[in-house]
């Protein structure tokens, strides 16, 4: 039986360092069983995805340890990356998106669109966001009529069994909240014209987040790091006691009771929307009847909205009108915040990514990660052109069968 491996081995300590968005250190030599791969960055076509998988200094390590990237021109715009960093960095940059679709291995930030699965050939490996809650039959389909191996970015698990990306991710949409409650306090974004934090003489900002999990952690810091009174409510009391003890003790926490969330919204400056559905829909535990009864000009910020909303007037926004008002309460409902810094997220994406690749190139190339590597083949959807999530085929209706069993893992 083969020996197995709880997760990537290096997930655990890139994932600690999300945020050094350090320059990676000169590369170690290529192992004499280490496999070169061929990697294509297509450049996003879904509208204000400004994120790139790989920066330029990760590049260059990937092409210093034996791998061929190819990446398409103007990728790295938006994140300020370009073209002639990953030029010198040892990447071959296409000028055709056709082109970066030659390549082995396909790593994008976005969900394939169907012209680019029409682009892919079978057992092509594909590693993407799947988007569970947006993602269609059609789509899904498609890519198992096209035989390719498809991995699922947010489903990937480090040693611990948590999930570096989402976390990463998660800790940024977090930290961004509260600066743009803190934009849209002010005169200058239709605001009341308040400062977001405590000063002497002047009540400090009421700020309300409802989640406790990374997103709720890191807008809880970012709000106390500015000096604001924090009330976290969430139905989970070991997140509620782990943030209150990582806080020490600086800040209310209670459980989702109607009643006092209703009491703390009716004076809350800014509210943070921070709850995720484990898979699908984020549940819907503000009213609007509470929304109505908040501070004219306060702040909801919908971290959740892209799983639904955690709040019942939320309405999907984008980053060219990111905003509207109603029953005069200001609604930030983007469903990509990290977009809006996406240099930052990029990098937080590499750092994830480039150990990810060097395992799959020194474990012996896509298929001997997914039998020896746990935490990768977590992440593994389609197989060889069989649908391996038990999620996906209870939702579809699809036929399932088990990855483990298919390698004869157990």
């Amino acid at each position: 039986m083969p020996q197995q491996k709880k997760g990537l081995i290096s997930f655990n300590d890139i994932a600690k360092e999300a945020f050094a968005m350090q320059p990676l250190e000169q590369a170690a030599p290529l192992k004499k069983n280490a496999t070169g791969l061929f990697i294509g960055i297509p450049k996003e076509t879904t509208q204000q995805e400004n994120r790139v998988p790989l920066s330029p200094s990760a590049v260059a390590f990937l092409v210093n340890n034996g791998h061929e990237i190819v990446i398409e021109s103007k990728a790295g715009n938006a994140s300020n990356f370009v073209d002639e960093k990953y030029s010198e960095a040892g990447a071959r940059i296409a000028h055709s998106h056709e082109d970066i679709f030659k390549a082995d291995i396909i790593l994008k930030i976005e969900p394939p669109t169907h012209s680019e699965i029409d682009l892919m050939r079978p057992e092509q490996v594909l590693i993407s966001a799947l988007q569970l809650d947006q993602l269609t039959d059609v789509t899904l389909n498609k890519l198992l009529l096209k035989r390719i191996n498809a991995i699922s970015y947010e489903f990937l698990q480090d040693d611990s069994g948590s999930y570096p990306i989402i976390r990463a991710m998660s800790e940024m949409a977090g930290h961004a909240s509260i600066l743009l409650a803190s934009e849209y306090l002010n005169n200058a974004n239709i605001g009341k014209g308040e400062l977001l934090g405590g000063f002497t003489g002047i009540p400090p900002t009421q700020v309300v987040i409802i989640g406790a999990g990374a997103v709720g952690e890191y807008a809880c810091k970012a709000a106390l790091g500015l000096g604001a009174n924090v009330k976290v409510f969430d139905n989970e009391l070991y997140r509620l006691r782990r943030l209150q003890e990582n806080m020490g003790g600086k800040i209310f926490t209670s459980t989702i009771q109607p009643n006092i969330l209703q009491e703390a919204l009716r004076t809350a400056d800014i509210a943070i929307g921070a709850l995720r559905g484990e898979m699908g829909r984020s549940p819907v535990v503000v009213s609007e009847v509470m929304v109505q009864q908040m501070k004219p000009n306060s702040i909801i910020i919908d971290v959740s909205i892209d799983q639904g909303g955690v709040f019942e007037t939320s309405e999907i926004t984008n980053h060219k009108n990111p905003v509207f008002k109603k029953h005069n309460v200001i609604h930030y409902c983007v469903p990509n915040i990290t977009a809006r810094v996406s240099r930052t997220a990029s990098y937080g994406l590499s750092n994830i990514f480039t150990p990810l690749i060097n395992d799959m190139s020194n474990y012996g190339g896509f298929y001997e990660l997914v039998r020896i590597a746990k935490g990768f083949r977590n992440g593994v959807y389609i197989y060889k052109g069989a649908l391996v999530n038990q999620s996906l085929a209870n939702k579809f209706g699809m036929k399932y069968k088990d990855l483990n069993l298919m390698m004869n893992l157990y």
